[in-house]
């Protein structure tokens, strides 16, 4: 389903908060295909520490150099979005072994949903490896440093919500 851009791939996610290890694997994405749209997931049953229009500026103020990464939102079954979007491939990240079957799994059905969208599993680079959104909330919220393992603008962020008194969302 190449479209007129080009290869487009889909590397979906809540990104609460975007981790180094989120950018690695854009960058990469960046690097091999023509765009890589970062689709950020709407789970209303979810409450997450930032919105989605948070998580949309920052990913953007992160990638605002690298024109062929695109920031977007989505709701609903990833392979119908990836249609809409003209994507050829969806992109997952797999951190270790434990990943590799719920991922595997993900990856059949949407085979199973759309025969002409490909899944490519990239590994973020060994230095985050052990790096999850789950983790850097954690850490950050017992008063550890998150240095390194987030972009710094996402380190500023998280420190600004945790000052403002009544925003903690998670």
């Amino acid at each position: 389903m190449a479209s007129s851009a080009g290869r487009v791939a889909v590397y979906p996610g809540t990104f609460d908060p975007l981790t180094n290890g989120h950018v690695d694997i854009i960058q990469r994405g960046a690097a091999i295909f023509d765009r890589i749209i970062v689709a950020i997931l709407v789970n209303p049953d979810k409450s997450p520490l930032f919105t989605v229009n948070e998580r949309m500026e920052m990913t953007r103020e992160v990638f605002s150099d690298q024109p062929g990464v695109e920031v977007d939102s989505f709701q609903g079954l990833l392979v119908e979005y990836a249609e809409r979007r003209q994507a050829d491939v969806i992109v997952r990240g797999l951190r270790a072994i434990s990943d590799f079957e719920f991922e595997m799994q993900m990856a059949l059905m949407n085979r199973h949903l759309s025969s002409s969208i490909e899944t490519v599993f990239m590994m973020p680079a060994e230095s985050y490896t052990y790096v999850s959104s789950r983790l850097v909330k954690e850490i950050f919220a017992l008063g550890g440093s998150v240095t390194g393992l987030v972009p710094a603008l996402v380190e500023t962020q998280l420190a600004e919500q945790q000052a403002a008194p009544g925003t903690q969302r998670a």
